[in-house]
């Protein structure tokens, strides 16, 4: 008994010196984790708005669930259009799409921020090939995903292999291009 005692006391010890540890290395890397996500994001910004010199952040409510951040790019005085972050459920946990909406009323690109999906499926939604499907794309009706090659104008190619993420990744557009039409407009 006093074996099993002992043990279980040796044990609460390790486990709350790696908690203490754990608990300190989150605090000192927080804030670098935090800097390189903004530094990402407004990346993510330029690529999908490539017009816009600068971004300014909007707090305007809107009814989304999955709708995580929207800017309003400007070129001096003028609006250029929007960026609108989005997470919508993948296949293994959310994606972040972040999607350019010019004031012309087209998609001006996607970027794909971090997300979970299977390495050589579902991460291909990060891939140029898939995600310029949606540049130019016009934001009068949702866009829908297809399985065969030949889509047509609200049509984009699903991944082979990855229906799940490519469903995901175009609900995120459809998100984005509703919020644009009912609020931003």
């Amino acid at each position: 008994m006093k074996e099993i005692l002992k043990l279980g006391v040796i044990l609460l010890i390790i486990t709350s010196i790696s908690a203490v540890i754990l608990g300190f290395t989150n605090d000192v890397t927080l804030p670098a984790i935090q800097e390189q996500n903004e530094k990402a994001n407004v990346e993510a910004r330029k690529a999908v708005l490539a017009e816009a010199k600068e971004f300014k952040a909007l707090e305007k409510e809107v009814e989304s669930d999955i709708v995580k951040e929207i800017y309003q790019g400007v070129d001096g005085s003028d609006v250029v259009g929007y960026t609108i972050k989005t997470a919508p459920k993948g296949y293994a946990g959310e994606v972040e799409v972040m999607v350019g909406i010019g004031t012309d009323g087209t998609i001006h690109g996607i970027s794909i921020g971090n997300h979970a999906e299977t390495p050589g499926l579902g991460a291909k939604a990060a891939d140029e090939p898939f995600k310029s499907q949606y540049n130019g794309k016009s934001i009068d009706k949702n866009i829908e995903v297809i399985k065969s090659p030949g889509p047509k104008e609200n049509e984009i190619v699903a991944i082979a292999g990855a229906t799940i993420t490519s469903k995901a990744v175009t609900a995120g557009v459809n998100e984005a291009i509703k919020i644009y039409n009912e609020a931003l407009k």
